[in-house]
């Protein structure tokens, strides 16, 4: 048996907790004796797996001169990685853009957090090798800049 005292709007009240079965208690309150019925937990949710992680495409040829293959695009830049896997939430960079050393070129969901990917130096994108929603793993190329 446990007792208990609490004080609501001003009354004291004194509470003992007889017994518990299954989804009822038997209570005294001040003496006076109740079956209180015990709401049972909700079940949770079904856990829903992660999305499966998805190898990048090679990164393909956007520029307007067509002699150059995708190996010379990805081996002449600079990759940029994931540092942790996670989804892509946005692009903020287009192929053939100037980018400044530190400026965000994507965004990186990983563990429940938004992670900016910066670009490590100056340079202008040749390829990007990833689309918004795509599961990545740890250092997939991203984004390559020359």
């Amino acid at each position: 048996m446990k007792e208990y005292k609490y004080k609501i709007n001003g009354n004291l009240y004194n509470v003992n907790v007889n017994s518990i079965n299954d989804a009822t208690a038997e209570v005294e309150v001040n003496g006076k004796l109740f079956s209180v019925e015990i709401e049972k937990k909700k079940e949770s949710k079904p856990i829903v797996p992660p999305r499966p992680v998805v190898t990048p495409p090679k990164a393909t040829q956007t520029t307007d001169s067509p002699q150059k293959s995708t190996q010379q695009t990805s081996s002449n830049g600079t990759a940029i990685k994931t540092p942790l896997p996670g989804v892509i939430l946005d692009i903020k960079v287009n192929v053939g853009d100037v980018v400044k050393r530190g400026q965000t070129v994507a965004i990186l969901e990983a563990m429940k957090m938004e992670n900016n990917i910066n670009s490590p130096k100056d340079g202008k994108v040749v390829a990007i090798n990833v689309h918004k929603g795509d599961s990545v793993a740890e250092s997939t190329d991203l984004i390559f800049i020359e």
